[in-house]
């Protein structure tokens, strides 16, 4: 797959991700992953799990807010060892979430970059060497 194609795959999970944001909370590590995801035109409920309690407090906050979840931790160990958590802790509450959004920007990013805060940058070099081939 080349940076073009990856471009439009990765924007094709961003647009999913802007339209889950209306009705799902999106539970990301910090701070610098809002930050990024605000960058890129994705606002709604953004809850920051390090901050703010966890994964237990993460699974609270979206079942006291009567929505869906968004799993978006980064695809290094650490995250991907609160996204197994934050998975249990959903579902032992019976709550929706989503966490393909995740998988696929992992497979699609890996080889580039290991987490939310970067991909601003992984699209901006993707659209300028996708321009010059």
């Amino acid at each position: 797959m080349n940076d073009e194609e990856r471009l439009n795959e990765i924007t094709e999970v961003l647009e999913e991700l802007r339209e889950l944001s209306g009705d799902h909370v999106i539970l990301v590590e910090g701070q610098k992953d809002k930050k990024a995801l605000i960058s890129i035109g994705i606002e709604g409920d953004i809850f920051l799990i390090q901050s703010e309690g966890g994964p237990i407090r993460a699974a609270e906050y979206v079942s006291e807010h009567g929505r869906k979840a968004v799993v978006l931790t980064d695809w290094d160990r650490r995250g991907g060892t609160i996204a197994h958590e934050l998975e249990n802790q959903l579902s032992s509450l019976g709550l929706v979430y989503d966490s393909r959004i995740r998988a696929r920007l992992s497979f699609l990013c890996k080889k580039d970059i290991k987490d939310i805060e970067s991909l601003s940058k992984l699209l901006e070099r993707l659209s300028s060497t996708a321009r010059s081939e």
